[in-house]
């Protein structure tokens, strides 16, 4: 049986999925003006940029599972 408390949760822990999503947006987007500023520099921080994106997002799939935790777990 859910109860108030379960939704509510669950509804928390899914806002680090959008927060995940503002981050990976924060991360490329200043890659992008930074290499627009100096393109020469920015062929090696690419690397960079993918590891930061993949470590947020990582962090809203886990903020998913604990959405999902607290809705159906018992």
């Amino acid at each position: 049986m859910e109860t108030l408390g379960q939704y509510l949760g669950a509804g928390l822990a899914a806002l680090g999925m959008g927060l995940a999503a503002i981050g990976v947006g924060n991360i490329f987007g200043n890659f992008v003006a930074g290499a627009l500023r100096n393109p020469s520099a920015a062929s090696g921080q690419f690397g960079n940029a993918i590891v930061g994106a993949a470590l947020a997002e990582g962090l809203g799939i886990f903020a998913f599972v604990v959405a999902l935790l607290l809705l159906f777990a018992v």
